[in-house]
């Protein structure tokens, strides 16, 4: 090869290079910095097996759920049982996190997109999720904030979210948005508890007695069997429908939350000190006794005791419980509402 070409060789072999350079240079320029950390998880290091216990706080309220040899428990609500599969679910979830999105966050938007930290009692709080081992020591923490939305909904504080705005404490200078909207990152006991651990089905004999003394009580010899009004009067007769109803809506109990253990103290802010009583006995022989206290907003204070000797109606024997107004109406009919009208008798 002659100097002149070897010499155009290496011209057109530098002129390659520079422009795979240049193009090198071009490409990454219009790459997001942040592209690195897209796809990769928040928490590379959290495991399931680690996690002891999880503390879920916003500014007006905290909630701790503790692992126990047989479950968790609600730790402000006397030990309440959580409801594992939501624990568990919730655990995975945080695991299997990915970064959707990653950008530099300043003071202003972090109150914006609500992921201050809640301790701190600034404007535009969120909610910290904090997982901890069996030490108490932190594992990972983070501050859920505001709901992320691909188009902006008509009623966003209803609307399902496609996502949320997170931010990892220990980087405070970043807000992540995630694909999962967290819904279940909530302090009230209630959404952490499983709603239909009350049921009293098959009832063989109903008796409801009032604080004024009043009340009734019926009751029926099989399943398929008409109810009778004990100790009813000549005149009277039972509206069959309405035993039924009465009956019937023990079987579909449900809780509406748990209440502060403070509760099974103080009788009398509960009204347990002067409750309806609500006695079944089961067509197996099985006795429950209902003491019905106040009525708060839409829900009762309510304790329960049982002959069953079951695990589940031992645990909750131990606690007051809120069960929804609406799921005791039927049973809760004075005794005038429970007899046929006259009209009907003559029928």
């Amino acid at each position: 090869m002659s100097a002149r070409a070897l010499a155009i060789l290496v011209v057109l072999l530098v002129a390659l290079g520079g422009g795979a350079l240049l193009l090198q240079r071009q490409e990454a320029a219009e790459r997001p910095a942040n592209a690195a950390v897209l796809g990769q998880k928040v928490f590379k290091d959290l495991k399931a097996a680690e996690v002891a216990s999880i503390r879920i706080a916003d500014p007006k309220s905290a909630l701790t759920l503790e692992r126990k040899e047989d479950g968790w428990a609600l730790a402000e609500r006397g030990g309440f049982p959580a409801d594992v599969a939501k624990v568990r679910d919730f655990v995975l979830k945080a695991i299997d996190l990915k970064v959707g999105t990653s950008e530099p966050i300043g003071e202003k938007d972090r109150s914006r997109l609500q992921v201050q930290d809640p301790a701190k009692g600034a404007e535009g709080a969120g909610t910290l999720v904090e997982f901890r081992s069996a030490d108490a020591k932190p594992l990972a923490r983070l501050i859920v904030g505001k709901k992320y939305f691909s188009r902006e909904p008509e009623n966003a504080e209803r609307a399902p979210a496609d996502g949320r705005f997170v931010q990892r404490p220990d980087e405070p200078g970043t807000v992540l948005i995630v694909a999962d909207p967290l819904v279940q990152a909530s302090p009230r006991s209630a959404d952490w508890i499983d709603r239909n651990v009350l049921k009293i089905e098959k009832v063989g004999t109903l008796a409801v007695r009032f604080p004024d003394g009043s009340g009734w009580k019926v009751e029926r010899s099989g399943d398929n069997a008409d109810w009778k009004l004990v100790g009813a009067k000549p005149a009277e007769k039972l509206e069959i429908t309405r035993a039924n109803a009465a009956s019937y809506v023990l079987g579909q109990l449900e809780l509406a939350d748990v209440a502060p253990t403070e509760a099974k103290n103080d009788l009398q802010a509960s009204g347990l000190d002067r409750p309806t009583i609500v006695e079944a006995t089961t067509l197996a022989g099985v006795s429950y006794t209902l003491r019905v206290g106040k009525l708060v907003g839409e829900n009762y204070y309510l304790s329960v005791s049982s002959s069953s000797g079951a695990p589940r109606d031992k645990i909750l024997a131990e606690h007051v419980l809120l069960v929804p107004k609406s799921r005791l109406e039927d049973t809760l009919k004075p005794r005038a509402e429970m007899l046929a009208k006259k009209e009907d008798t003559k029928k």
